[in-house]
Protein backbone atom coordinates (compact mmCIF):
# COMPACT_ATOMS: atom_id res chain seq x y z
CA UNK A 1 0.00 0.00 0.00
CA UNK A 2 2.58 2.84 0.41
CA UNK A 3 3.98 4.99 3.18
CA UNK A 4 1.90 7.94 3.85
CA UNK A 5 5.07 10.13 2.35
CA UNK A 6 3.42 11.51 -1.10
CA UNK A 7 6.35 11.06 -3.81
CA UNK A 8 4.18 12.57 -6.40
CA UNK A 9 2.44 15.85 -5.46
CA UNK A 10 0.06 16.94 -8.24
CA UNK A 11 -1.50 20.69 -7.78
CA UNK A 12 -4.02 22.25 -10.25
CA UNK A 13 -2.86 20.92 -13.45
CA UNK A 14 -3.98 22.25 -16.51
CA UNK A 15 -3.26 20.77 -20.07
CA UNK A 16 -4.69 21.46 -23.62
CA UNK A 17 -3.60 21.16 -27.44
CA UNK A 18 -3.78 23.92 -29.99
CA UNK A 19 -5.66 22.58 -33.66
CA UNK A 20 -5.55 25.18 -35.91
CA UNK A 21 -7.31 27.90 -33.87
CA UNK A 22 -9.13 25.84 -32.07
CA UNK A 23 -7.79 25.04 -28.49
CA UNK A 24 -8.78 21.65 -26.73
CA UNK A 25 -9.10 21.49 -23.07
CA UNK A 26 -7.28 17.67 -22.08
CA UNK A 27 -7.00 17.80 -18.53
CA UNK A 28 -8.68 20.63 -16.11
CA UNK A 29 -7.40 21.55 -12.76
CA UNK A 30 -6.10 18.38 -12.20
CA UNK A 31 -4.81 17.65 -8.32
CA UNK A 32 -4.04 14.84 -6.39
CA UNK A 33 -0.80 12.94 -4.09
CA UNK A 34 0.42 9.62 -4.92
CA UNK A 35 2.16 7.89 -2.51
CA UNK A 36 5.63 6.46 -2.01
CA UNK A 37 5.68 2.69 -2.78
CA UNK A 38 2.27 2.90 -4.05
CA UNK A 39 0.21 1.13 -7.22
CA UNK A 40 -1.58 3.69 -8.57
CA UNK A 41 -4.13 3.08 -11.66
CA UNK A 42 -5.15 5.58 -13.92
CA UNK A 43 -8.06 4.63 -15.62
CA UNK A 44 -10.94 6.63 -18.20
CA UNK A 45 -12.53 6.33 -21.36
CA UNK A 46 -10.15 6.97 -24.72
CA UNK A 47 -9.68 11.12 -24.52
CA UNK A 48 -9.88 11.32 -20.80
CA UNK A 49 -6.60 12.42 -20.35
CA UNK A 50 -5.33 9.50 -18.72
CA UNK A 51 -2.12 8.90 -20.58
CA UNK A 52 -1.30 12.62 -20.92
CA UNK A 53 -1.55 12.94 -17.22
CA UNK A 54 0.86 9.66 -17.21
CA UNK A 55 3.24 11.91 -19.71
CA UNK A 56 3.10 15.20 -17.65
CA UNK A 57 4.11 13.29 -14.46
CA UNK A 58 7.05 11.44 -16.17
CA UNK A 59 8.36 14.65 -17.71
CA UNK A 60 7.67 13.92 -21.37
CA UNK A 61 5.03 16.56 -21.74
CA UNK A 62 4.70 20.32 -19.86
CA UNK A 63 1.47 21.55 -18.31
CA UNK A 64 -0.05 24.80 -19.42
CA UNK A 65 -0.23 25.52 -15.87
CA UNK A 66 -0.10 24.19 -12.28
CA UNK A 67 2.21 22.10 -10.29
CA UNK A 68 4.02 18.68 -10.48
CA UNK A 69 6.79 17.46 -8.02
CA UNK A 70 7.99 14.19 -8.06
CA UNK A 71 10.65 12.98 -5.00
CA UNK A 72 10.67 17.15 -3.77
CA UNK A 73 11.73 18.24 -7.42
CA UNK A 74 9.42 20.41 -9.03
CA UNK A 75 9.69 19.38 -12.61
CA UNK A 76 7.46 22.20 -14.10
CA UNK A 77 10.03 24.01 -13.49
CA UNK A 78 13.00 22.44 -15.61
CA UNK A 79 13.65 23.30 -18.80
CA UNK A 80 14.28 20.81 -21.84
CA UNK A 81 17.80 19.36 -20.46
CA UNK A 82 17.42 19.28 -17.11
CA UNK A 83 14.10 17.03 -18.00
CA UNK A 84 15.11 15.15 -19.96
CA UNK A 85 18.60 14.32 -17.88
CA UNK A 86 15.69 14.20 -14.55
CA UNK A 87 13.89 11.62 -16.69
CA UNK A 88 17.45 9.39 -17.03
CA UNK A 89 17.76 9.41 -13.47
CA UNK A 90 14.27 9.23 -11.83
CA UNK A 91 11.96 7.54 -14.85
CA UNK A 92 11.80 3.78 -15.30
CA UNK A 93 9.19 4.28 -18.39
CA UNK A 94 7.31 0.53 -19.29
CA UNK A 95 5.24 0.35 -22.51
CA UNK A 96 2.32 -1.43 -24.27
CA UNK A 97 4.63 -2.54 -27.66
CA UNK A 98 8.05 -3.35 -25.18
CA UNK A 99 10.11 -0.55 -27.71
CA UNK A 100 13.13 -2.92 -27.79
CA UNK A 101 15.77 -2.24 -30.25
CA UNK A 102 15.42 -5.89 -32.33
CA UNK A 103 19.11 -6.49 -33.24
CA UNK A 104 20.11 -6.06 -29.10
CA UNK A 105 20.29 -8.71 -26.65
CA UNK A 106 18.02 -8.89 -23.76
CA UNK A 107 21.10 -7.86 -21.76
CA UNK A 108 21.95 -4.67 -24.01
CA UNK A 109 18.67 -3.35 -23.96
CA UNK A 110 18.56 -3.43 -20.29
CA UNK A 111 22.16 -1.70 -20.48
CA UNK A 112 20.78 1.05 -22.45
CA UNK A 113 19.67 3.33 -19.65
CA UNK A 114 22.82 3.05 -17.85
CA UNK A 115 25.07 4.48 -20.93
CA UNK A 116 24.87 8.23 -19.58
CA UNK A 117 25.48 7.11 -15.97
CA UNK A 118 29.03 7.08 -15.77
CA UNK A 119 29.09 3.32 -15.18
CA UNK A 120 31.49 1.11 -16.83
CA UNK A 121 31.14 -1.22 -19.37
CA UNK A 122 31.29 -3.87 -17.11
CA UNK A 123 28.89 -2.58 -14.31
CA UNK A 124 26.46 -1.50 -16.62
CA UNK A 125 26.55 -5.65 -17.38
CA UNK A 126 26.20 -6.34 -13.77
CA UNK A 127 23.27 -4.16 -13.34
CA UNK A 128 21.67 -5.37 -16.55
CA UNK A 129 22.45 -8.83 -15.76
CA UNK A 130 20.87 -8.45 -12.01
CA UNK A 131 17.76 -6.53 -13.03
CA UNK A 132 17.05 -10.11 -16.02
CA UNK A 133 16.95 -12.04 -12.59
CA UNK A 134 15.13 -10.24 -10.99
CA UNK A 135 12.38 -10.45 -13.64
CA UNK A 136 13.06 -14.18 -14.23
CA UNK A 137 14.94 -14.06 -16.95
CA UNK A 138 18.36 -15.18 -16.38
CA UNK A 139 18.72 -17.92 -18.85
CA UNK A 140 17.22 -15.53 -21.97
CA UNK A 141 19.63 -12.71 -21.43
CA UNK A 142 21.40 -13.14 -24.48
CA UNK A 143 18.13 -13.52 -26.81
CA UNK A 144 16.83 -11.40 -29.16
CA UNK A 145 12.88 -9.67 -29.08
CA UNK A 146 12.35 -11.28 -32.00
CA UNK A 147 13.01 -14.62 -30.31
CA UNK A 148 11.44 -14.32 -26.88
CA UNK A 149 7.25 -14.23 -26.27
CA UNK A 150 5.31 -11.09 -25.85
CA UNK A 151 5.56 -11.68 -22.11
CA UNK A 152 9.29 -12.21 -21.93
CA UNK A 153 9.70 -8.75 -24.18
CA UNK A 154 7.23 -7.14 -21.31
CA UNK A 155 9.45 -8.68 -18.80
CA UNK A 156 13.00 -7.12 -20.67
CA UNK A 157 11.05 -3.90 -21.03
CA UNK A 158 10.34 -3.71 -17.30
CA UNK A 159 14.05 -4.97 -16.65
CA UNK A 160 15.40 -2.23 -18.66
CA UNK A 161 12.50 -0.09 -16.41
CA UNK A 162 13.94 -0.57 -13.38
CA UNK A 163 17.96 -1.17 -13.62
CA UNK A 164 18.66 2.69 -12.90
CA UNK A 165 16.67 2.25 -9.61
CA UNK A 166 14.27 4.86 -10.59
CA UNK A 167 12.11 7.47 -8.33
CA UNK A 168 8.91 6.37 -9.92
CA UNK A 169 7.70 3.73 -12.39
CA UNK A 170 5.14 4.64 -15.25
CA UNK A 171 3.15 1.75 -17.40
CA UNK A 172 1.35 2.96 -20.18
CA UNK A 173 -0.87 -0.26 -20.96
CA UNK A 174 1.17 -2.79 -19.83
CA UNK A 175 -0.61 -5.82 -20.46
CA UNK A 176 -2.56 -4.45 -23.67
CA UNK A 177 -0.88 -6.47 -26.18
CA UNK A 178 -0.53 -9.23 -24.18
CA UNK A 179 -3.21 -12.69 -23.69
CA UNK A 180 -4.83 -13.33 -20.33
CA UNK A 181 -2.28 -15.68 -18.70
CA UNK A 182 1.12 -13.53 -20.21
CA UNK A 183 -0.49 -10.33 -18.54
CA UNK A 184 -1.45 -12.22 -15.39
CA UNK A 185 2.13 -12.95 -14.72
CA UNK A 186 3.42 -8.87 -15.77
CA UNK A 187 1.11 -7.57 -13.14
CA UNK A 188 1.98 -10.16 -10.50
CA UNK A 189 5.57 -9.02 -11.59
CA UNK A 190 5.06 -5.27 -10.97
CA UNK A 191 3.06 -6.22 -7.69
CA UNK A 192 6.03 -7.90 -6.62
CA UNK A 193 8.19 -4.77 -7.13
CA UNK A 194 5.55 -2.67 -5.16
CA UNK A 195 5.57 -4.92 -2.53
CA UNK A 196 8.87 -6.43 -1.93
CA UNK A 197 11.09 -3.30 -3.72
CA UNK A 198 8.85 -0.58 -2.40
CA UNK A 199 8.59 0.84 -5.89
CA UNK A 200 6.03 3.49 -7.08
CA UNK A 201 4.11 2.73 -9.65
CA UNK A 202 1.26 4.26 -12.00
CA UNK A 203 -0.34 2.59 -14.36
CA UNK A 204 -2.52 3.63 -17.06
CA UNK A 205 -5.23 1.25 -18.05
CA UNK A 206 -8.32 0.07 -19.49
CA UNK A 207 -8.75 -3.21 -17.98
CA UNK A 208 -10.25 -3.38 -14.68
CA UNK A 209 -8.54 -6.73 -14.16
CA UNK A 210 -5.05 -4.74 -14.48
CA UNK A 211 -6.57 -1.89 -12.03
CA UNK A 212 -7.87 -5.06 -9.66
CA UNK A 213 -4.58 -5.41 -8.94
CA UNK A 214 -3.14 -2.05 -8.03
CA UNK A 215 -3.27 -0.53 -4.17
CA UNK A 216 -5.97 2.54 -6.04
CA UNK A 217 -7.56 3.66 -9.02
CA UNK A 218 -8.31 6.88 -9.94
CA UNK A 219 -10.63 8.15 -12.85
CA UNK A 220 -10.72 10.10 -15.14
CA UNK A 221 -13.49 12.12 -17.65
CA UNK A 222 -13.34 14.03 -20.18
CA UNK A 223 -10.07 16.06 -18.22
CA UNK A 224 -11.61 16.03 -14.98
CA UNK A 225 -10.42 13.82 -11.95
CA UNK A 226 -13.44 11.54 -10.64
CA UNK A 227 -13.91 10.64 -6.76
CA UNK A 228 -11.07 8.55 -5.36
CA UNK A 229 -11.54 4.69 -5.83
CA UNK A 230 -10.31 1.08 -4.36
CA UNK A 231 -9.87 -1.71 -6.66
Amino acid sequence: MGTDTPIVEIRNIFKSYRRSSEVLPVLEDISFDIREGEFLALMGPSGSGKSTLLNLIAGIDKADSGSIKVGGVEITELNETELASWRGSHVGFIFQFYNLIPVLTAKENVELPLILTGLSGKGRREHAEIALRMVGLEDRMQHYPGQLSGGQQQRVSIARAIVTDPTILVADEPTGDLDRVSAGDILGLMDRLVRELGKTVIMVTHDPRAASKADRIRHLDKGLMLDDAAP
